[in-house]
């Protein structure tokens, strides 16, 4: 028997029941909506993926006193992130340990149980009410799609997907379940985030039809060329078929996992995959950019068919929308940034990363979820931010609980989060084909690169299908 909240949910309600015939007790679907949990019950959320990202979003999780942990999955029991930025230790033993140690402050003997199969979770654990998936972006639409389908509200690790006709399923299936979803590109949560978006809406500097996008990051094998070709022995506690998960077999390697499986086209998208939908989002949103009409990408150094360059740098064209003119968007990583603005002080560099909006009256500096600044610095003098017309956030992670619980849907929610994962996608397709694409958004296709259908959906082993 696990020990959790030492009241749960059904002796809650047989004690209320039991207590005066004179009341009865509200239907969970009055107070919540179908499938949503009432304000005064805690959710039950069960994460899959424990890796580095999966123990931060534990650690968030762990704030809010309504949320309560039952359940990891993961293939993998333990990672050693000593050589990764986020150190320690993770993997489903060692996050396992931290929920209980936790909760057992309060509630001795807590346990969360534990498995490698997130399938046999869903199965088995009856009280799920949320999943929050943080597993290699492989993983991420069969996870999420399978989660929704079972009932289950979830949060899913950004990019959503890892392929663009999966943002697509993903996006129709929370719409025809209607639970309540956030994707985890946590900036959006940022009160600079918001005064951005108003401050441009509010024609601070005008017509906004150009935008820079950059992040000092590269890929974290600088020396490797396609796959590892050492074939060394899957460690104790690996689960190495379960991990591929909807990819074709292929040898274990520690170059994979944890954490620089990004750099691998089979599991990640390299930087701009990792950090598009952070860095993209403030000009995603403010200027309500929607389908690219064509995206180029280029490549820092040769391409490579099994693993992302080391840099790239990425022109997006959007059309205008309705009374707003077209806008060029350009990505920049690996060490790649725009020209220095003649605006900037004399002696001013550009950070490292940021967000620079180029309008029709002066510039937009805005930093990376931080306070904007408007450039040329006399612009700023008296300059007072609108006032808020966007609803404030308590939290990214706090958001998607009060949607669960019947309040507003999060604002980066999977019609959104698909929306800006297509866009980050469509430029990780053309830097794997090596052309320039012009997209057909309804048609879902590259109209004058017909090798990208093999990209924009991708093949998936036997029993992975997504249906």
């Amino acid at each position: 028997m696990k020990s959790r909240d030492p009241v749960s949910r059904r002796q809650f309600i047989a004690r209320t029941a039991l207590a005066s015939a004179a009341f009865s007790i509200v239907p969970r679907h009055v107070l919540g909506g179908p499938k949503f949990v009432a304000p005064s019950e805690k959710v039950n959320v069960a994460v899959v993926g424990a890796g580095g990202q999966g123990r931060s979003n534990v650690r968030e999780l762990l704030r809010l006193p309504d949320v309560q942990i039952i359940a990891v999955a993961d293939p993998i029991e333990n990672h050693d992130l000593a050589d990764f930025y986020y150190k320690g230790k993770a993997g489903r033993k060692p996050v396992k340990a931290d929920i209980e140690k936790h909760y057992s402050e309060k509630t001795p003997n807590y346990r969360v149980a534990e498995y490698e199969d997130f399938r046999v979770m869903l199965e088995k654990e009856k009280d799920i009410d949320a999943i929050l998936c943080a597993t290699p972006d492989h993983a991420h639409a069969y996870v999420s799609i399978a989660a929704m389908r079972a009932g289950k509200h979830v949060y899913c690790e950004k990019p959503l997907t890892h392929n663009i006709w999966e943002a697509r399923q993903v996006a129709k299936v929370a719409k025809e379940t209607g639970v309540a979803t956030q994707m985890g590109n946590q900036l959006h949560a940022t009160e600079g985030m918001r005064e951005t978006c108003e401050s441009i809406w509010a024609g601070a500097i005008g017509t906004v039809r150009e935008v820079h996008a950059w992040v000092g990051t590269s890929r974290w094998n600088p020396t490797l060329t396609g796959r590892p070709k050492e074939t060394p022995p899957i460690p104790p506690g690996v689960n190495w078929d379960l991990w591929l998960g909807p990819r074709e077999p292929r040898p274990f390697h520690p170059t994979y996992t944890p954490v620089a499986w990004r750099d691998f086209w089979a599991f990640g998208s390299g930087a701009l995959g990792d950090f598009g939908c952070h860095d993209l989002d403030a000009a995603v949103w403010a200027l309500d950019l929607h389908a690219p009409v064509s995206v180029e990408a280029k490549p820092v150094g040769k391409m490579d068919a099994e693993i992302t360059p080391h840099g790239e740098i990425c022109y997006f064209n959007f059309p205008a929308r309705g009374d707003k003119p077209p806008v060029k968007l350009t990505w920049y990583d690996g060490g790649l940034m725009p020209p220095r603005p003649e605006e900037l002080g004399p002696d001013e560099a550009l950070p490292n990363r940021g967000t620079l909006f180029v309008g029709d009256n002066g510039l937009m500096l805005s930093g990376t979820g931080g306070k904007l600044r408007l450039l040329p610095a006399s612009k700023m003098d008296g300059y007072k931010v609108p006032a808020p017309t966007l609803p404030r956030s308590k939290g990214h992670h706090r958001d998607w609980v009060d949607a669960i619980k019947g309040g507003a849907p999060a604002s980066s929610n999977f019609e959104y989060g698909a929306r800006l994962t297509e866009i980050v996608l469509l430029g990780v397709l053309s830097l794997r084909t090596g052309k320039k694409i012009y997209w057909d958004a309804t048609k879902l296709e590259a109209r004058n690169v017909p090798a990208a259908e093999a990209i924009i959906k991708e093949q998936y082993r036997k029993g992975w299908e997504i249906v």
